[in-house]
């Protein structure tokens, strides 16, 4: 799914911008070579990043724990 029609960014890059390190929807263009332009994509995109970060998180807990 397309969130930035402006860049072109994909739902599958913002996931693995998000493995990548990106906390942020700021970072996660930047770390894709590009910025916000019109900003309308920008709610999604930290819905998207905050899901994805949050999966990295239950996933790690169970090692955190040991």
């Amino acid at each position: 799914m397309i969130v930035c029609v402006c860049n072109a960014i994909r739902e599958e890059q913002l996931r693995a911008e998000a493995r990548r390190g990106a906390t942020s929807p700021g970072r996660a263009y930047a770390q894709l070579g590009c910025k916000a332009k019109c900003g309308s994509c920008l709610p999604f995109a930290r819905a998207i990043i905050d899901e994805e970060l949050d999966a990295l998180e239950e996933a790690l807990a169970p090692v955190r724990a040991a």
